[in-house]
């Protein structure tokens, strides 16, 4: 794609506190810190700290001379993102002001612009929240992190040009698929707007005759081309000032094959191209019918997450590598389909990842819960409005929330978000996240926060209990969460509980027909306020911690997916982790047909995806209930009947403890008693032998994956005898392009077999050399056998080296090369 913009992420002068004399040319003598965006007002650290620190009206300072090829243009700053409440200043004059921290806002520098001096550009921001602007006004469940935390950029414009592009397709489903602009040109005197009336007149491809009127009177024209995102190669061009074209033979835009064009479009005049934008789209119908989702005409069960966009030590302000990256996880790692950015639009390097991996996406205005004055809600409004016209060509994004997060019934006020939603972008359903039921449905999904499950009733309600109109679409938004806050620290048995739970949530709503799907909370841990959490400031909601480590709960998406064999079992199989040493429930979490289970290498049976009380999901955890098999018969050459009863009563006494052994068990060791002759001494052997493991040489577990006959995976777990550092790191070639880059170290402390030792909080020093530095602390103790850091540019090419070093585990290394990012870097 083209790169028409100039980033200006550099050379930022960074003031704590911000005061009038910042608008002044000759202030230089005030201390600042020079930086570059993204950038947060405060690092923080990991947990414990309070939410003040990043709470502040601070400034941001630019000098610059102006180019003379500027002069008589339009010269237009756009500035990504802002926490949250923004001032532009240029050489003292006021040119905008924005009141969202969530979306983008463009001002146009060429108002208060000079030519013979350097211009003093400040944007003051003020991340407290004690504004009237949403989300504040009570108390929210996230940290809301300030500064200018996405990237900012101009572009140079002629008197006349392109403004905006809206790409629409429509008959995918009937087989007749048609891409349908609006375009909306910006003159000196009235925008310009270019739009067929409506989808039933979209093949006579009308345009106002008042909008051509226009276009003659300047002696305007366009033309629009599709262009082959991955190659380049135009496939397309369409004729002169038509807004409507078939696009018969080009590939559709699916969760499996994602595919990717580029819509450019030239404004002329007088024959001359004056101005050409080019927009990434994809040709998909999405839509929410009462039984269910379907994406172009196929139905499709929404599997997904919920994400925040914050990271630790730097909350919002993390560059494009890593805003990429969660989308990677999400789609790779973690095998979801969807994901629900929660709650507040986010950035479009994530946005676009979506788009290229085929992940859907639900998002929704900026709010949590409450609903402000007349004037909060006119700021909720203009939100939606820029959500929407913002991020509408993104094709991954499939629903629009216009309801303020968890927010009670107010007809009047979203009746206005609804509808403007649809008027623009007629192409999406609209939806509103609720916690209530029979809640007021004013949109044409109800989305609603299932936190029913409490570990031993159903996994959800049913869609009939829950709204008032069947006829309409219904998914779940949110599910388990704070319900059962898991850390990665917590004994084995908790830890499994919350794997289940998830388990038994996504099985009731798989089970339902006539639910959409569900997105549960959440993606991973994230810190909040002092309201909520554990009191360290972080909420121990994730399916993986703040760093991306998958927790337990994360395996069971994954094994969803297909694309590679997955196999976790859910015990570390020590059995004096577990109250009276009871090994009870241990679970393969898996992807494969079965799983055999070998002790000390003898095969002891197999166990049958078939088989699992999860039957409702692609693929349910498998019970491991049997450590037994027919050993009774082969070792200690018991008959097949006496085997089986006495394998009954042991199994029992494993899963029960000798204080609770079941009538049933009772008498069936009686009967054993009198018929085998055993003793009770007999009985105690036996369960140390094949059930308790005591006293004797530990066992080896090995769990083997089966899939096609073939061992896709296999694990192994036994006492532990060496331990080591597993790192993965995101990327070891960073790119120093329009901003720094940033690499993601994931660590884990692992035994010789791989699997993670769980209660390890082992002290982790890092020193970097070179063209590199840390983002965080030097040093920081692993939480649950887990833990992370970041590595960012400098602002120069090289190499750069960090070390993991450690009195408990082996020193790791990794090596770093830092390269300039060109430009066909940049487009993909």
């Amino acid at each position: 794609m083209m790169q028409n913009k100039v980033y200006w992420n550099r050379d930022w002068q960074f003031f704590d506190v911000y005061t009038e004399d910042l608008l002044e040319a000759q202030t230089q003598c005030r201390d600042f810190e020079l930086v570059t965006l993204p950038h947060t007002t405060a690092v923080t650290p990991y947990h414990y700290f309070d939410e003040a620190i990043y709470q502040k009206i601070c400034g941001y300072r630019r000098c610059f001379h102006a180019e003379e090829s500027w002069k008589y243009k339009h010269v237009l700053m756009t500035v990504e993102a802002a926490g949250h409440l923004a001032k532009v200043y240029l050489n003292g004059t006021l040119l905008a002001e924005h009141a969202c921290g969530y979306t983008a806002f463009q001002v146009d520098l060429s108002k208060a612009m000079c030519y013979d001096m350097e211009n003093v550009l400040v944007i003051q921001v003020d991340s407290r929240e004690q504004q009237n602007l949403p989300p504040f006004g009570h108390v929210i469940d996230y940290m809301t992190f300030g500064g200018l935390y996405r990237e900012v950029y101009i572009e140079v414009k002629e008197d006349i040009y392109i403004s905006d592009v809206f790409a629409k397709t429509f008959g995918i489903v009937k087989g007749e698929p048609i891409l349908q602009s609006d375009l909306t040109i910006h003159t000196p005197d009235t925008p310009i707007y270019l739009q067929t009336r409506s989808e039933e007149t979209q093949k006579y491809n009308k345009i106002s005759c008042e909008s051509m009127a226009h276009m003659s009177h300047n002696n305007l024209s366009f033309r629009q081309q599709i262009i082959d995102k991955s190659t380049g190669e135009v496939l397309r061009t369409f004729a002169a000032n038509t807004l409507c074209h078939d696009i018969k033979g080009l590939e559709i835009w699916d969760i499996e094959h994602p595919a990717l064009y580029v819509l450019r479009t030239e404004l002329l005049q007088a024959g001359k191209v004056i101005d050409t934008r080019e927009d990434s789209i994809g040709f998909r119908e999405a839509v929410f019918h009462k039984d269910g989702f379907y994406l172009n005409g196929r139905k499709v069960k929404i599997r997904g997450l919920n994400r925040h966009q914050s990271y630790p030590y730097v909350g919002y302000a993390m560059p494009k590598s890593m805003q990429r990256l969660d989308a990677d996880i999400l789609k790779k790692e973690l095998g979801v389909n969807a994901v629900r950015t929660s709650h507040y639009p986010q950035s479009h390097y994530f946005l676009d990842r979506c788009d290229e991996l085929g992940l859907l996406v639900f998002t929704e205005i900026p709010g949590w819960q409450h609903i402000g004055d007349e004037d909060w809600k006119q700021q909720a409004i203009i939100n939606t409005e820029e959500m929407v016209t913002q991020y509408r060509n993104h094709p991954s994004i499939i629903l629009w929330g216009v309801r303020i997060n968890e927010s009670q019934d107010d007809d009047i006020f979203y009746r206005k978000t609804n509808a403007i939603a649809h008027k623009l972008d007629p192409t999406r359903q609209t939806s509103g996240v609720r916690f209530i039921q029979k809640s007021s449905l004013l949109e044409d999904v109800y989305a609603f926060n299932d936190f029913s499950h409490e570990g031993n009733n159903a996994g959800c309600k049913k869609k009939n209990k829950v709204t008032s109109d069947p006829q309409k679409g219904y998914l779940i938004s949110e599910y388990n969460g704070h319900m059962y806050p898991t850390k990665a620290f917590d004994d084995e048995e908790h830890r499994v509980e919350h794997m289940l739970r998830h388990a038994r949530v996504m099985n009731a709503y798989y089970g339902e027909s006539d639910i959409a799907g569900g997105f549960a909370w959440c993606m991973f841990d994230y810190n909040t306020h002092q309201d909520f959490g554990s009191g360290d400031r972080i909420c121990y909601h994730g399916v993986c911690d703040m760093f991306r480590n998958p927790k337990l709960a994360a395996a069971l998406y994954q094994s969803q997916s297909e694309q590679t064999p997955v196999l976790e079992i859910s015990s570390s199989m020590d059995i004096g982790e577990h109250p009276a040493c009871l090994l009870k429930d241990v679970y393969a979490i898996t992807n494969a047909e079965c799983v055999n289970l070998y002790k000390n290498d003898r095969f002891i049976r197999s166990f049958h995806a078939k088989d699992t009380e999860y039957a409702n999901l692609p693929h349910g955890p498998i019970k491991i209930d049997d450590f037994i098999g027919d050993s009774l018969e082969s070792e200690e050459h018991f008959s097949k009947g006496k085997a089986r009863d006495i394998k009954k009563i042991l199994l029992s006494v494993g899963q029960n403890g000798l204080n609770h052994i079941p009538p049933a068990t009772l008498l069936l060791a009686a009967k054993c008693m009198l018929l085998y002759g055993m003793k009770y001494s007999d009985a105690v052997e036996l369960y140390n032998k094949y059930i308790g493991n005591w006293g004797g040489t530990a066992t080896v577990y090995r769990f083997e994956a089966i899939q096609d006959r073939n061992v896709v995976k296999a694990v192994i777990k036994k006492p532990m005898k060496q331990l080591h550092l597993e790192v993965t790191c995101s990327h070891t070639t960073l790119l120093e392009g329009q901003t720094y880059d940033v690499a993601a170290i994931r660590i884990r402390a692992c035994n010789e077999d791989g699997a993670v030792l769980s209660f390890s909080q082992a002290p982790i020093k890092f020193v970097t050399t070179g063209d590199i530095e840390l983002i965080g602390p030097g040093t920081t103790s692993l939480h649950g056998g887990m833990g992370g850091t970041y590595v960012k540019t400098m602002g120069k090419t090289g190499y750069g080296q960090l070390v993991l070093q450690s009195e408990v585990f082996p020193e790791v290394t990794i090596d770093f090369t830092v390269i300039q990012e060109t430009n066909d870097m940049l487009t993909q």
